[in-house]
C-alpha cells in the first residue's frame, strides 16, 4: 500500500489498479478539488483506499463483487444479508491496509 496521502493513492491506482483511476478522478473534481472545506478528504481516502486495498487482489475482488451481486439477486432477504455482510467483511479486511503492506 501507498503512503496515505490523496497523491500517492492516485499514483498507486494509477499504477496497479488503472481501471480504477477514471472514477477516483471523476470522483475527486466532484466532491474535492474545488471544495474549501476540507472535511470530505477522510472520507474520500477511506473510500478509495479501500476499493485501490481490494483491487490489489483480483480474485479478492472478484469474490466481493460476486457475493454482491449473489446479494441482489437473493429473494430471501435473510440469505441476502448474510451475503451483504460477508461482502463488507472482506471489504473492511481489505481497508485495514497499512502502508508499506
Amino acid at each position: 500500500m501507498p503512503e496515505r496521502t490523496p497523491k500517492a493513492l492516485r499514483a498507486a491506482i494509477a499504477q496497479h489498479a488503472p481501471q480504477l483511476l477514471v472514477d477516483f478522478d471523476r470522483h475527486w473534481r466532484r466532491d474535492i478539488a474545488d471544495a474549501y472545506d476540507l472535511a470530505p478528504v477522510p472520507a474520500f481516502m477511506a473510500r478509495w483506499w479501500s476499493e485501490y486495498a481490494l483491487a490489489r487482489d483480483p480474485r479478492l475482488e472478484a469474490k466481493v463483487h460476486r457475493l454482491e451481486d449473489e446479494a441482489a439477486q437473493e429473494p430471501e432477504y435473510v440469505r441476502a444479508k448474510a451475503l451483504i455482510e460477508e461482502a463488507g467483511h472482506i471489504r473492511r479486511s481489505a481497508a485495514r491496509a497499512e502502508p508499506g503492506q
